[in-house]
């Protein structure tokens, strides 16, 4: 290939992943309704099973718990399990407090460090629901968002449902702004797939239902759990949806360093999920082959691609409009350093910082992809450091 076929071809692939196919998923989802097939009465709705693992979230498992049982849903038809992994702070002995009387939650210690994963697969098997919920330690709740998720299984093509994730506890000094800003546009992309295909690109992963007879236990050494039970649900032909009425709330990490080490780990495990259901591009013209490439896959390799279109253009630099394209790079390159530099003196410039995100979070990418090379042996976890606010 010659350097300018390179530098075109990595151009229209971040084009595509990042511009284009959202505008493409507008188009095709304008007017749908999505699904319409809800359980509507108290009787209607199946029993359902909300699980929960934490490790060492002394600071804020009292206000999940309090929001987890705000939620209005029948209470002879819910129950919550509770696995904690091994934690060495204060947070049993809380929770042994709070749900000492709570007859429909479920409290189990584990004494081994095993991971997010294992721990969710090891409640699971002791769950009643006909419905799991999983749900995240830093995730709070409207009171209707669980009513909302499972109204949907209702209709028996649907096998999953997420919810609509917001963010609380911005503060421009850091990244949460524009931390915030991706997760919006991110939500927005899977409610779209979902409407119009039924194939969303996996939860969030902070508070989404599933059916058990669909759920799929997750490999003990995977990091990116959620997406490994989204896409077991599309393999076995359900659809996946999201509900934005479903609104749930996180407090978003407003620390570039600790987003930069929650991103390197999801990075590490979105290419264990590449290389688990690779064969699903070998169609990319059919809804899941298209979504999986177009939203996931490209995103997932574009570090790539980004240095693809640096490296070419460098070697096609005599011609003035690619001079110019160049140019624009490095200036967008410098940009995290200028921003760096400013925010040591107390400057906090909110369009330098969307770019100190994007390279950031590319940076990330790259680095869980030689996470990934060397070889994943577990998924256990370390809490992200949020502002808890």
């Amino acid at each position: 290939m010659t350097p300018k076929i390179i530098f075109w071809v990595s151009v229209f692939v971040v084009f595509h992943t990042y511009i284009l196919y959202p505008l493409l998923l507008r188009i095709l989802a304008s007017g749908k309704k999505g699904n319409q097939t809800f359980y509507k009465t108290p009787e209607e709705f199946p029993y359902v099973s909300i699980l929960l693992a934490v490790f060492n979230e002394e600071t804020i498992i009292e206000k999940k718990l309090k929001s987890l049982m705000s939620l209005e849903f029948p209470d002879k038809k819910l129950e919550i399990i509770i696995g904690s992994d091994a934690s060495t702070d204060m947070t049993d002995t809380i929770l042994e407090e709070l749900t000492r009387n709570l007859a429909y939650v479920k409290f189990i210690r584990f004494n081994n460090r095993q991971g997010k994963a294992s721990i969710i697969n090891k409640i699971s098997a002791q769950a009643k629901g006909e419905i799991l919920v999983i749900t995240d330690v830093n995730i709070m709740h409207e009171p209707l968002s669980l009513y909302y998720l499972v109204r949907h299984f209702k209709n028996e093509n649907i096998g999953l449902v997420d919810s609509s994730m917001t963010n609380s506890g911005l503060d421009k000094q850091g990244i949460s702004i524009q931390e915030k800003a991706y997760v919006t546009r991110e939500v927005r992309i899977k409610n779209m797939e979902g409407k119009i295909w039924g194939t969303m690109m996996g939860p969030s992963g902070g508070f989404y239902a599933v059916r058990k007879e669909n759920f799929h236990a997750v490999p003990g050494n995977f990091l990116v759990d959620d997406f490994y039970i989204n896409f077991k649900v599309l393999e076995e032909e359900k659809k996946s949806i999201n509900d934005p009425d479903s609104v749930v709330i996180e407090d978003v990490s407003n620390d570039l360093y600790e987003e930069f080490r929650r991103k390197v780990r999801i990075s590490a495990g979105n290419f264990q999920n590449l290389n688990e259901f690779f064969r699903f591009l070998k169609n990319p013209l059919k809804p899941i082959g298209f979504c999986f490439l177009s939203h996931k896959v490209l995103r997932w390799i574009g570090p790539f691609f980004i240095l693809g279109a640096l490296i070419s253009n460098f070697f096609i630099r005599h011609e003035l409009f690619y001079s110019l394209t160049l140019l624009l790079q490095i200036i967008l390159i410098i940009i995290p350093f200028i921003d760096l530099i400013l925010r040591k003196i107390k400057i906090h410039i909110v369009i330098l910082r969307f770019v100190t995100h994007f390279y950031s979070m590319n940076l990330a990418i790259l680095t869980g992809f030689l996470w990934f090379l060397k070889g994943i042996k577990s998924n256990v976890w370390e809490p992200t450091k949020r502002n808890q606010s």
